[in-house]
Parts: C-alpha cells; structure tokens; sequence
C-alpha cells in the first residue's frame, strides 16, 4: 500500500473509530485495492456490507471514471409507512394508468427534509450519526399524528403539512444539518418552505380533475409511522435519461454495450449524434462503461431506480391512548368513506364499459437485424459483387428488390428471422382476442410494412385490407440533425414485393410536413 493512502486510511480509522466503516474497509484492503476506490465502492452500495462493495468494484473494473474523485450526492427525506404507503402507492399506480406518467412518478412517496448535497467518501459514515443524533433529540417531541391537507394547482397535487407537527419536522431537518456540518463538515439546506409530499407534478391540465378525485380517495385516518431515510445518487446523471435493460445483449463490436435484464443505462439525450436510429448512447450504472445499445431491449426506468439508500431513523411513536370506542367510531366512518368511494368509482367504470368507441391499436415492428448484428450487418451478409446471402439463421431468407440495389438496406433494414416470428405471434395473439381490424397504416420503413403485413396474415386479412403506407409516423427525429437520410423504398417497389399497399391512399398535409426534411424518394407516392 502507498504510503499516503496508508496515511488517509490511518486518519479515517482514527477518526471513526468504534464504528463499521474500518471493518467495512478492512477486507477491500486486504484485497488489494486502493483506498480511495474501496471508499468509491462502499459509498456507491450504501456501506452495507464488504461483499456488495467488493462486486461493485469487480464491476466496475474497466470504468475510466473509478478514479475520479466524484463524490455522491445525498438527499434526506420523511418517507411514510404502513397502510398509508400502501395507499399512496395505489394513487401512483392508478394516476399513471388513467393519467399517464408525470414528473411525480420520478421518485417515491415523500417529503424532502434537505435536498441534494454532497459528502466526501470518507466521511459518510458521519452522515450516519448526524442522521441518529437528530432522531433522538427530536424522537420525544415528534407529533404523534402529522395533518395532511390537500393542496391542487394547475400543474401540482400533493399533501401539505401545516402547524405544530410541520414546525416539529422542520426542527429536525434542521438539526440534522447542523450535524452533518459539524460532523461530516458539508453544507447541508434543509427545507424552509411549505412542507409537502408530492402527488402530480407538471402534468395535462386536463387531467387535474381526475387526479383531484383520486387524491380525495386516500384516506387519511390509517395510522402511520414515519420514517427519515437518507438516500444518494450520482451526481454525474442527474439530468440524463434512466433506462433499464429487459432483454440479454451480447454486443457485436466493440463499441457497444452489453446488457444484463434489470441493468441501469444512464442516457444524455443531448449527446446522440452519433447513435443511428433504434441505438442510444450510455453508460452502464453496473460498470460505468459508455457505449451503443439497441433502444428496444430497454424501458424507461424512474429517476428513484438508481439512488441507493444509506440509513433510516424510524420514529416509534406511542400507542394511541383514545378510547376504544372512538377508535371504532372512527373506523366505522373511515369505512363509510371508503365504501363511497369504491362504488363511485366503480359506477363510472361501469359507464365507462357501456360506452361503444372505436380504437387505436398501436404496434411497435418486430425485431430488426442491426439490432442483433451492429451497424455492420450489411457488411456481414453481402458479397464483393453486391449480393445477399444468408450468413446467419437469424438473417431473413431474401431480401426485396430494391433499384438501387442492396446498399439502401443499411438504413432501412429488415426484420430478422426472430422479429418476423415476433411480428406472426403478435397476429396470432390477436386472432385469438377476436378483435377485429377495419384499417392498416404502416411507416414507410420496411420493418414496419414487413410488420402489418405479416400480422394480416396471420388475421387472414392480407387480402382484404390493404396497407397504408403513412410518413407520419416513421420515426424521423433521429434523422433530423443527422449528415444522411434514410432512402426508403417506393409504393411501387413495395407492391413488387408483393406487399398489398393502398395506391389510392394520400397522406394527410400535416404528416407530409412533420417529415419534410427527410429525403424523399422522386417515385414514392407519398413524395
């Protein structure tokens, strides 16, 4: 070991002596690695244990930044518990489904105590103990029930905290602060505003109504304990985009990004100049390398996924001393409430049901072969003299013709053999649901047309329904700051292809103009 690393290690050890982080640090150590990096590792996993931190560091074995001296950001929140958790989770879950995803749904049910500040590794451990010094001086006064008043605006929902139980939490934000400056020397804001726990943030103003009534049925007679947990992220993503990985991803060169299921992307998407369409650019939260990777093997993960928590201080608050009678008095009319609220809304789900509308099936492609084989898919099943063959199961059988030959496949490419399966089982899935298709309109790309008219078949309509073939809705946002344009094939080629395109069919202006710096073919009728 380098003697100024022994020398940090011997100034930690004094400093923090009696507590976990030595016999957390010690084996890392042993292990060979520096100090600085087993500090990075263990405040990265929360200084849990030596074995998640030792996996971490194995992970990250090939990351360019492990040795950058980032610290962590850390952030102290009132988080609830019990029955009224369980119920704020059921407004998260339900005003996604009828409301769609808005900004609360970034992040957990909470109340933000002190926001996000940074900590020196080697000093986190005295977060710890400014975290419990400040839960013991205020554990006697905290109130035994905290008031929440409903609070609604244009573009926020949530719970506002009021009174003598806000001021009490207020204190103990404070006090944490002002120990955490003492003890782990970082500056520390605790929250001086309007206490809140956010419900809706930034969402259509049209949707204010409907989570209003989905607020009102929370009920707030449920007993919680409330509980101080303090959280931290990464400083270095805090304005990327989270991904996370669904499917197993073997990169096909070396620039990209392999992926294990439930594994965290950090995507900036300012900086995707580079990626063709259907890849990002990212960096792995599991190893902190950067490279390609194909969009569709991911989801969009919340902000919240990724932050890893520390400790928490658990307010054990005393037993209700009312009368039994008045605790049943009051379940009695919290059951009231509920009931109400159940057969409201399941009269309106019931209107709802009676109502006969028309829908809009939405489809994504099946599988492409660049997603499987790299950018260099073409290069990997042509011939010198320009031709297609087969180099891989995985590849389609043939290629369409195409008047300019097999060069406008590399950015316009085909299903593979898998997204062909994919694109079969998704018209099979709907034979079986009975529901029945009056219209098809496809992007000109090939995958998508491939697409419709592989799930026709599949429907036995291929012969009755003709496809439409719709510019405005090829994903054209990636191609608009690019230096090339996608050359997509013609209805003409596309029915030489023997796929059943609508000729009559004529896009409507709006769509022509949502794609109007896309090169467009001279021959194609959408032109």
């Amino acid at each position: 070991m380098a003697a100024a690393e022994t020398q940090l290690y011997a100034k930690v050890s004094n400093k923090l002596k009696g507590r976990s982080t030595p016999l957390l640090l010690e084996p890392l150590l042993a292990m060979g690695f520096p100090v600085h990096t087993s500090l990075k590792a263990l405040a990265a996993t929360g200084r849990k244990t030596a074995e998640e931190a030792l996996a971490w560091l194995h992970g990250h074995c090939n990351d360019p930044s492990l040795d950058d001296p980032i610290p962590q950001e850390y952030a102290l929140f009132l988080c609830p518990t019990g029955p009224l958790l369980e119920k704020l989770q059921e407004f998260w879950r339900e005003s996604k489904r009828q409301c769609a995803k808005n900004r609360a749904h970034e992040v957990f049910p909470h109340v933000t105590l002190c926001d996000f500040f940074t900590c020196e590794d080697q000093k986190v451990e005295c977060l710890y103990e400014a975290l419990k010094r400040a839960g013991d001086r205020l554990l006697g006064s905290f109130p035994m029930a905290v008031p929440l008043a409903l609070h609604s605006s244009i573009s926020y929902l949530g719970f506002f905290l009021n009174g003598g139980p806000a001021d009490v939490i207020r204190e103990f934000a404070m006090t944490f602060a002002t120990e955490a400056s003492l003890l782990a020397d970082c500056t520390v804001k605790p929250c001086t505003k309007q206490l809140h726990l956010t419900l809706a943030h930034k969402f259509y103003p049209h949707h204010q109504r409907t989570l209003e009534q989905l607020a009102r049925a929370i009920p707030l007679g449920h007993g919680c304990q409330w509980t101080a947990a303090l959280y931290s992220r990464d400083m270095r993503f805090v304005h990327y985009q989270t991904l996370r990985a669904l499917f197993q991803y073997q990169p096909q060169n070396a620039d990209e990004l392999m992926l294990s299921p439930g594994d965290y992307i950090f995507v900036d998407p300012t900086q995707q100049d580079e990626a063709s369409e259907g890849w990002v650019i990212g960096i792995s939260q599991r190893t902190g390398c950067r490279g390609f990777l194909p969009e569709n093997y991911t989801d969009r993960a919340s902000e919240s996924d990724t932050w890893v928590k520390h400790r928490t201080y658990t307010f054990n608050l005393a037993a209700d001393l009312n009368s039994r009678k008045d605790g049943e008095a009051s379940s009695r009319r919290g059951g009231e409430f509920l009931s109400q609220t159940a057969r409201s809304l399941s009269g309106i789900q019931a209107l709802q049901a009676t109502v006969a509308r028309k829908s809009v099936l939405v489809v994504r492609h099946g599988e492409r072969v660049d997603q499987i084989f790299g950018k260099s898919w073409l290069q990997q099943c042509s011939t010198p003299d320009g031709k297609y063959y087969r180099p891989d199961l995985n590849f389609p059988c043939s290629l369409p013709r195409r008047s300019r030959g097999i060069k406008d496949f590399e950015n316009d490419p085909p299903l593979s053999s898998c997204g062909i399966f994919q694109s079969r089982i998704a018209g099979d899935a709907l034979l079986d649901s009975g529901i029945r298709i009056s219209s098809v309109f496809a992007s000109p790309a090939l995958r998508c047309v491939q697409t419709a008219k592989l799930i026709l078949e599949e429907l036995k309509l291929e012969k009755k329904i003709k496809i439409r073939v719709e510019p405005g809705i090829f994903e054209w946002t990636k191609w608009e700051a690019g230096k090339t344009s996608p050359t997509l094939m013609s209805v003409e080629e596309l029915r030489e292809a023997h796929f059943n395109i609508d000729t009559d069919y004529r896009s409507l202006p709006w769509a022509c103009a949502s794609v109007k710096k896309i090169k467009r073919k001279e021959n194609g009728s959408w032109s």
